[in-house]
């Protein structure tokens, strides 16, 4: 990666990244998708696909492939006539470019376009090798085509990367400036275009991205809340861990040792014996969520990098296979299971805000109120916090228990991997509002107790950042700016929590 940088008209990039087919991760989408970084097409993966596409033609010009010199779905048997071949990809794209609903925000656009543009480097697409031209030379403008939010079921992005085909071939609209010159494309290039989930692996990598983030901030705050109410450090002990010693519940239990100053073996507290499941339980709930975004990283980082077309084209073997590879059924399963475990570590903050309610816990008085009579304090963050959790149970429904049969019956599973995407991005929101009610109780709690955790310790910055921005005003009043300035602060302590892990 360059560290120099390159003005754009619309952005500052603070580097390159290299699109070549096989090495682009999760970060590197995030960071095209946001304009930070510029996309430079590298060589080998440009080798494949100029290779790729030659061998398309030539296997289109001699046999029967689908999409290219047939129909598509239940017309999959209807072949398309030589003298109409030249057309057939226009009417292809614009019969599929039928997306409805809200129109997909810059950043979700762009990053389906990154990943798009790998995946033909990839060199399976037999795609015009222009085109991966046409969509780096989007993302260093800003550019993007419209494309609207519903349009898929899990069996590759039809609608959207339609939308995205008529826009490089000149009919379709784009937002913002720069947008590329048309592209002459033809039956050789729509299918080939179409057929990818980019768009839904795009979403799923931002939201990865930032849910990661927030699940290693909520630990930062669940170590204040734990100080906060004197809390043990026994269920931290490496030998816990090591007697049980899934991966994320240690690694979660070390950076919690590290975070709040604790040893590895820790001496029992004279008070309580145990605390309760918020605190006691975090490695065993916060563990599974960090496992999970893990496995969906993997998987993501096999499917932006995959040639997944159908059919594939191998210009080894001259040859184009037919296949189900498009279907993301791996990714629908990782999604599913990644927001599942989510919902888990947001509802253990709700319980640790309950604790912080508690005054056996604090030795304060109820809901950390003032001095007043029958102060209410922090009282309507519980039901705030709660709310916020109510649509974080919804959006983990399992998408991939979905059903579709499509295409007069040819097409008759679905994986519905979009939704699983599009439901994990919407978790964001509600996500950050739930750590953010424990993190306003955990300041306030803190402040009334006059506890400050030990110079040096990774949450003494994080508290001090906290006490920075937070209005320290107990008397009772709306907290809804305080809870909105706490879940802005969240990507800050993800940097704590990162920090932690040299500990």
């Amino acid at each position: 990666m360059s560290s120099h940088i390159v003005d754009g008209p619309l952005f500052t990039y603070g580097g390159l990244v290299v699109l070549d087919g096989a090495g682009l991760g999760v970060a590197d989408v995030v960071r095209l998708a946001d304009g930070t970084a510029r996309p430079v097409p590298g060589p080998e993966g440009l080798r494949r696909a100029e290779e790729a596409w030659d061998a398309a033609r030539r296997i289109a010009a001699t046999g029967r492939v689908y999409g290219r010199s047939t129909g598509v779905g239940a017309n999959r048997t209807e072949d398309v006539p030589t003298e109409a071949a030249a057309g057939h990809g226009l009417r292809l794209l614009r019969s599929h470019a039928g997306g409805i609903g809200d129109e997909l925000p810059a950043r979700q656009v762009r990053a389906m376009l990154a990943v798009r543009a790998n995946q033909i480097l990839a060199g399976g697409a037999g795609l015009r090798p222009s085109v991966v031209t046409a969509l780096c030379e989007a993302l260093e403008s800003g550019a993007y085509p419209v494309v609207n939010e519903f349009g898929s079921v899990g069996t590759g992005d039809l609608a959207g990367l339609a939308q995205l085909g008529l826009a490089l071939a000149g009919e379709h609209p784009w937002r913002g400036a720069g947008a590329p010159a048309p592209q002459p494309l033809d039956n050789n290039d729509a299918l080939a275009l179409i057929s990818s989930n980019a768009l839904t692996l795009g979403q799923a990598a931002l939201a990865l991205h930032e849910l990661r983030g927030l699940i290693e901030a909520t630990q930062v705050v669940a170590a204040l809340s734990l100080l906060a109410v004197d809390g043990s450090h026994e269920a931290y002990a490496a030998p816990v861990h090591a007697a049980r010693p899934h991966p994320g519940s240690v690694e979660t239990a070390r950076r919690m040792r590290v975070l709040i100053g604790a040893d590895d073996r820790p001496t029992p507290p004279l008070g309580r014996i145990q605390d309760p499941y918020g605190f006691r339980c975090l490695p065993q709930i916060h563990g599974p969520a960090h496992d999970a975004a893990d496995a969906l990283e993997r998987a993501l980082n096999v499917e932006i990098n995959a040639a997944a077309e159908n059919p594939l084209i191998s210009a080894e073997d001259l040859a184009a296979y037919h296949h189900g590879g498009f279907y993301q059924a791996q990714l629908a399963l990782a999604l599913d299971h990644f927001r599942l475990s989510l919902t888990q570590v947001a509802r253990l903050s709700t319980s640790r805000l309950s604790t912080l309610n508690e005054p056996a816990y604090t030795r304060l008085r109820p809901f950390l109120a003032d001095q007043e009579a029958a102060s209410s304090g922090v009282m309507i963050l519980e039901y705030a916090a709660s709310a916020a959790l109510g649509d974080l149970r919804a959006f983990s429904a399992p998408a991939s228990l979905g059903h579709a049969v499509l295409s007069r019956g040819v097409e008759e599973q679905a994986s519905f991997a979009s939704l699983a995407a599009r439901q994990t991005l919407r978790v964001c929101s509600a996500y950050r509002l739930v750590v953010g009610c424990e993190l306003v109780a955990a300041v306030r709690a803190l402040a009334q107790r006059d506890l400050r955790p030990e110079s040096g310790l990774p949450i003494a910055d994080a508290l001090s950042l906290a006490e920075s921005v937070l209005n320290p005003d107990p008397a009772d009043r709306p907290l809804t700016d305080d809870v909105r300035i706490a879940a802005g602060l969240l990507d800050r302590f993800t940097e704590v929590w990162r920090g932690a892990g040299a500990g």
